[in-house]
Parts: structure tokens; C-alpha cells; sequence
């Protein structure tokens, strides 16, 4: 009892200590961003005022980096030149988000849609024009929408699990002016009322003039850029640059100009042109608490960051966005910088087209070759001499070296093996070769891949290290671990918009660990310090492993690290499983309830700390505790579960979940698998493995992401595990302690 105790408060003591230099300090903060590059996530502490008299809200729907050039787009290049840019994520609470969607949207502040219908239409090809009917008032200058739409609009969103409102930015403000259909969607009340409304731009400078400064906030409708061909692009692009020059003209003092691609217009998901110019907002990248990353905000950050640069509150439990900020490292020369998010569009572009193939083909690949494992283990296995029901082998697999007392076959499949682990930390590092810039992007990517399989196959069999049982094992858990972490340490540059990171599209992360690459760090990282606890003595595994997984969950939680707080409570619990069963024995109910008592310690922690927090800057966990304490935290779950049915449901990592779970159930723990006499022999690996699985599942259901956590980390660590169990195989029928010595080349405790 008092060992399991000891273990535990390690771990508790070890995890306080990491989770207490989290919140590290503004200046350590712009530390790191300056370390981290041009794409870090910015220091909110140090912005300039970026307040003012009035906003502008130029909106063109599908509007893109690319459709920019200083000689068909003066005004637009000239506003970027001193203004603050970004990319910007068009997430509604569709797909796509088509212009109606999009309006509603920034009308919101949080993931919203417009369809007067309970369940909006799918869109297959291009998206619908924009057919909204405005109805102008007696006044001659407003408007208003037909009886009860708007309010049907709300009701719609009401049932949809983000508790959108559509109308919650009008309604923050004291008067909106709305221009063209666009507009009057965007700033339309509850009541169906547009304050001030006109079709288009007045082409009289005075009457344009008055119509800016009658209202706080202007909202306007450029014109849409949905063109497919070139040049047609550049048309439409200089006619809503004509549109904006006009806009500009007439602008009051003290204003910002905030101009948006407000959505897509087909389902050809894209990235969009923001900039936004007026008061602090001079030649800078645009970020937000949202996105974490500089060059990145959300259409849904536009509405708090309108509020807050007016001076006027914002209604946090209705707003699902973060305010915008400026930030530094943007390059001097504009073509340079409109150069950065143009590649990430293109990137995300390419990203999107290839994501699907790849983890798909690994499933279907690793899963053919746990199937050819399978059978060529039962087929093979022998004990006291005698075959157990077992067909002969082809010949060819049968024949063994003069040097090695294996069958050939038991060499090919360990590289096989070695090769199918390593694909997803390969499919990680191709991403530091612009292979999206190629017009073959898709075989750039997978010669590089391929080639990064091969490299990681060969350094683990050319090393020393692979002559021991648990050699290739934990070299390559250790590579694969070693790739995510230098990630993060860098700006987790390898993950945005990457095959196997996540994409800005989808508007659900942008910096920090994502899906793929916490299962793959998981993973690497307990079974790489499973392995090396096996060669320690005894009474020093729980310590090993213990200061390791400490380390790695500050490298989890840490918000300018991992910044995942749900996956580094999943990987506390992992840790302290793992600690309480490292040195041998059964899991008892005494390891049990004190591992469960460190963790929860940990969790506690955690949680005063993410709250501490400004309200922006939190983690979801603290995000969540909010809600719960506030009585809104209902429609988060209600997300979360959907989140986890969705995941389940629509990804190949959940196909390769189930099959490695199959595999070792059906195949490596039957008694011609390995993996029993692997776990008897080495407690420290079967100590790490039973973390992964809890550290994986947990991951995954605190982030919605249902199976792909687990998934991804099976990828990594079901081959290892074969490699691992076909060796001490080999050697079944060996008793003696110094025969079994010899043939692992490890220790056996």
C-alpha cells in the first residue's frame, strides 16, 4: 500500500510542479512567440488600442487572397499594405458555408445558418445566389425583412447545438446601416428591422458620407467573387475593389475598415481574405484567442472584435468567437506577406484533397498486413517441437540464414512492421518540403512519406539497438514521439494544414496538438519510456516513468505547447496507470484508487489553473467548468457527445481502432501471439501499453474525437507491439534463465 501510495503522490507532486509554470508570464509569453516565428500565437497583453468611433463591415463572399494584385486591386492591396491581414476560416454551422450562412454568421458571432427550413438544404455543386428579399420602410431609409423570417431564422438555430442567435451583434448596438442584401442580413433585428438600409453605395460622396457616420456600425455588401476561371475572378475582384474605394472615400474619422470574404460560394472550401485598417491596426498579422496562431481568425471573431474596438460589451454566453488583435512579425513587402496565407490556402486546399486517401490506405494496408501476421504466426507456431494444428509454410518463408535460426519471413515482416509504424511521424515530417507548390502535390507527398518510412526503417535496423528484443521497439516509439515534439517546440508548423495535423478549413484548431498528433505522442512517448524503464532497475521504473510522463503532459497542456487540456488530464491518468503497474503484478484495487486519487489531484489543478485565466485565453476545460458553474453548459456536452458520434462515424482511424483492437485480442494474446509471454517478461511495456490504451480513449472522448486518438495511436504502437511479440516468440520453447538472456539480449527481471 505504501509503494502504490508513493507512486501516486510522485506523479500528483510531479504533474503540480509542470502544470504550476504553465501560465508563464507576458514576457516569457512574447519570448516565445518571437522564438516561434511569424505564425506564433501573439501576447494579448501587449496590443496597441485598437478602439474607435466606428466600423465598417465590407463583406465580399468568396474573396481570396490569390484574387489580390496591386494593378486590378489598387484600393484592396493599398489597405493590406498598411492595414493588419489574416486568413480567415468562413466555419458555419454548415457545409459549405454559402453567403446567406455567412451573413447570418457575423450577425451571430457564433456558428449559425439561415434556412427558414428546420434541416437547410445540402448544397452538392455551387452555392445558391442570394435571393433575399428586402422590404424598404416608409422612411426611405429603412428596411426591413419578411414578417417573422428573421425570427424563424432564430428559432432554427435554437435547435442546432452551438445555441447560435442570429441578430445578437445588431442587437449590441445602438444603430446599424445596412448595404445591399448581404448587409441588411447581417444587421437585420429580431423584430425583422434593418435601421438603415440602402441596395448599394450611393454614388453621391455626401449622401455616402452621412450614411457612414449615422450609424456606429456599417455593414456592406461588395458584390461576390464566385467566379471559376481567372480572369473572370479578377473582374469580379476589381468590381468590389471599385465598390470599397467608394467606401473609403467617404469614411468617417476615427474608423475601421474590416474587409472580409464573409464565405465560400461552392462546396470548394477555402481560406479568405480580412483585413482590417484603422487605429492600431498598422501593418501586422491579424490572430485571436480562438485560433492561438498569427495570420489565422474565425468569421465568428468578427463580432466580438467589432464590440470591442466600438468600446460596447458583448454578450459572452451568446458569442462563440474570440476578439482580434494585431500582431508583429509580419514582412515589410506585402507581396511576401499575402505570399504566407495564400501558401496556407493552398496548402489547406491540397491538404483537404489528400487526408482522406492516406489514412484510409493505412487502415487498409495495416490491417492486410496484421491479417498475413496473423496467419503466418498460427500457421508457424510450434511449441515443445510439435505443430498445433498448423499447415506447412511455402517453402520460401520456411528457409532460414546460416546466421539466423529465423525463418526468413520473421525478418521481412519485422521491417514491414517497423515501415507501417513509422508512416504517420513520416507523413508529419513531409511536411517541411512545400510539397502542396508541385502541380502533382499528392505524389510529392507520398514519395516523401515513403521515403521517410524508409529512413526511420533503416536507422532502426541499422542501429545497436536492434540486435535487443525491445531495441526497434523503442527507437522508433522514440522517433515518433521525438517528430511531435519538435513540432510544438517550433510552432507546431508540421500540424496546421498538414496530412496528418489538422486543417484551418475546418476551423476547429489551429495551433497545439492535434487529433493525430496526440495519439502518435501518447503513444511514442510511453511506450519509448516503457521500453527504457525495462532496462532500469526495478525500484527506479516508477521514478522513470513518472518524471517522463510529468514532462509530457506540460508538453500537452502548456498553451503555447500542446494547448490541450482534455488530452493532458487523458495522458495524466495514462501516466498514472502506468506508473502503479511497472514493476509487475496485477492491477489491485489499492494501485487502482491511489492512481485514480493522483490523477483526479492533477485534474483539480489543472482546472484552478485554466481558470485563473482570462476568460478568452482559457482551455477548454476551464471554458467548460464556466459553463457548467453558469448553467450553459448543456448545449457544450450536447456538442461534445455529438462531436464523438460524428468522429466515430466518418473517419478510417476508427476501421483501424477496431481491427489492431481485433488483432491483439484475436491473434497476439492467444497463446501462438507472443504478447502474453511479452507482457510477463517485460511488466515495464505492459505497464506503458495499458496507459496508451486509457491515455487514447479518454483523449479522444474529452475532445470529441471519439476513436481517432486511439486510432492514430494505433498506428504507431499495435505494429511495435507484433515486432515486440513475434521476437519473444521466437523463443518460447527457451526455459532457462540464461538461454532466454542470450536470446532476448535485454534484462529479464
Amino acid at each position: 500500500m505504501r509503494t502504490a501510495r508513493t507512486r501516486s503522490v510522485l506523479v500528483a507532486l510531479l504533474a503540480l510542479i509542470a502544470a504550476l509554470f504553465a501560465p508563464i508570464s507576458p514576457a516569457q509569453s512574447a519570448a516565445v512567440a518571437s522564438a516561434a516565428g511569424p505564425l506564433a500565437a501573439a501576447d494579448g497583453d501587449a496590443d496597441p488600442d485598437t478602439r474607435a468611433d466606428y466600423v465598417i463591415v465590407a463583406g465580399v463572399p468568396g474573396l481570396r487572397w490569390e484574387d489580390l494584385d496591386a494593378t486590378s486591386t489598387p484600393t484592396l492591396w493599398k489597405l493590406a499594405e498598411h492595414g493588419s491581414i489574416g486568413s480567415m476560416s468562413v466555419r458555419s454551422a454548415v457545409t459549405p458555408t454559402c453567403p446567406a450562412d455567412g451573413w447570418t454568421t457575423l450577425s451571430a458571432g457564433n456558428y449559425a445558418y439561415r434556412s427558414l427550413a428546420a434541416n437547410p438544404p445540402k448544397v452538392s455543386g455551387e452555392c445558391p445566389q442570394l435571393e433575399q428579399e428586402v422590404i424598404r420602410g416608409r422612411d426611405k431609409q429603412s428596411a426591413s425583412l419578411p414578417p417573422d423570417e428573421q425570427r424563424l431564422v432564430i428559432f432554427n438555430n435554437g435547435k442546432n447545438p452551438w445555441g447560435a442567435v442570429p441578430s445578437a451583434l445588431p442587437n449590441s448596438v445602438r444603430c446599424t446601416v445596412a448595404v445591399g442584401v448581404g448587409g441588411a442580413i447581417a444587421a437585420v433585428r429580431p423584430y425583422d428591422r434593418v435601421d438603415r438600409y440602402e441596395p448599394g453605395l450611393p454614388d453621391d460622396p455626401a449622401k455616402l458620407t452621412d450614411l457612414l457616420a449615422s450609424c456606429v456600425l456599417t455593414v456592406a455588401d461588395l458584390g461576390t467573387v464566385d467566379a471559376k476561371e481567372t480572369a473572370d475572378r479578377k473582374t469580379q475582384a476589381a468590381a468590389a475593389d471599385a465598390q470599397l474605394a467608394k467606401l473609403l472615400a467617404a469614411r468617417p474619422a476615427r474608423s475601421t475598415v474590416m474587409v472580409a470574404g464573409i464565405s465560400d460560394t461552392s462546396t470548394d472550401q477555402r481560406l479568405h481574405v480580412a483585413v482590417f485598417d484603422g487605429p492600431g491596426w498598422d501593418s501586422g498579422w491579424l490572430t485571436s484567442a480562438g485560433t492561438g496562431r498569427n495570420g489565422y481568425i474565425q468569421l465568428i471573431d468578427l463580432a466580438p472584435t467589432i464590440l470591442h474596438v466600438l468600446g460596447r460589451p458583448a454578450p459572452a454566453k451568446l458569442f462563440r468567437g474570440s476578439v482580434a488583435v494585431p500582431a508583429d512579425g509580419r514582412p515589410a513587402d506585402l507581396a511576401s506577406a499575402i505570399g504566407v496565407p495564400a501558401q496556407a490556402d493552398a496548402q489547406a486546399k491540397a491538404q483537404r484533397g489528400i487526408t482522406g486517401w492516406f489514412f484510409g490506405l493505412l487502415a487498409v494496408v495495416q490491417l492486410a498486413l496484421y491479417t498475413m501476421l496473423a496467419w503466418a504466426m498460427r500457421r508457424s507456431y510450434t511449441r515443445a517441437g510439435r505443430a498445433q494444428k498448423a499447415l506447412p509454410l511455402p517453402e520460401w518463408m520456411r528457409r532460414k540464414a546460416p546466421s539466423r535460426p529465423e525463418p526468413f519471413w520473421t525478418k521481412w515482416a519485422e521491417i514491414a512492421l517497423i515501415a507501417s509504424a513509422s508512416a504517420i511521424p513520416a507523413a508529419f515530417a513531409a511536411g517541411m518540403a512545400p510539397w502542396w507548390r508541385s502541380s502533382h502535390a499528392g505524389l510529392v507527398f507520398w514519395a516523401l512519406t515513403v521515403a521517410g518510412m524508409v529512413v526511420v526503417s533503416l536507422v532502426a535496423v541499422l542501429l545497436p539497438a536492434y540486435r535487443r528484443t525491445l531495441g526497434p521497439v523503442g527507437v522508433v516509439a522514440g522517433l515518433a514521439a521525438a517528430v511531435v515534439a519538435l513540432d510544438l517546440a517550433t510552432g507546431a508548423r508540421l500540424q496546421l494544414n498538414g496530412v496528418a495535423g489538422y486543417s484551418a478549413l475546418e476551423g476547429g484548431r489551429y495551433a497545439g496538438l492535434g487529433v493525430v498528433g496526440l495519439g502518435v505522442f501518447i503513444s511514442g512517448v510511453l511506450l519509448a519510456t516503457g521500453c527504457l524503464a525495462q532496462i532500469s532497475p526495478r525500484h527506479r521504473r516508477p521514478w522513470l516513468i513518472a518524471i517522463v510522463g510529468g514532462v509530457a503532459v506540460v508538453v500537452v497542456g502548456d498553451p503555447f505547447l500542446g494547448a490541450d487540456a482534455g488530452g493532458a488530464l487523458a495522458l495524466t491518468a495514462g501516466v498514472c496507470l502506468a506508473v502503479a503497474v511497472c514493476t509487475g503484478g496485477w492491477l489491485t484495487l489499492n494501485r487502482v484508487v491511489w492512481a485514480t486519487a493522483a490523477g483526479l489531484a492533477v485534474t483539480v489543478v489543472f482546472a484552478l489553473i485554466d481558470l485563473r485565466r482570462p476568460v478568452a485565453d482559457r482551455g477548454s476545460l476551464g471554458r467548460m467548468l464556466s459553463q457548467i458553474a453558469d448553467g450553459t453548459g448543456g448545449p457544450t456536452l450536447h456538442r461534445l457527445s455529438e462531436s464523438n458520434i460524428t468522429a466515430f462515424a466518418n473517419t478510417p482511424l476508427t476501421l483501424l481502432a477496431l481491427g489492431s483492437a481485433g488483432f491483439v485480442w484475436f491473434a497476439l494474446l492467444q497463446p501462438w501471439g507472443g504478447l502474453k509471454r511479452l507482457f510477463g517478461v517485460y511488466p515495464a511495456v505492459r505497464a506503458a501499453l495499458t496507459g496508451v490504451a486509457l491515455a487514447t480513449v479518454l483523449a479522444g472522448l474529452f475532445g470529441g474525437a471519439a476513436l481517432n486518438v486511439a486510432g492514430a495511436a494505433a498506428a504507431t504502437v499495435v505494429p511495435l507491439v507484433a515486432l515486440g511479440a513475434l521476437r519473444v516468440r521466437e523463443h518460447a520453447d527457451d526455459r532457462t534463465i540464461a538461454q532466454e538472456q542470450e536470446a532476448f539480449s535485454g534484462v529479464v527481471p
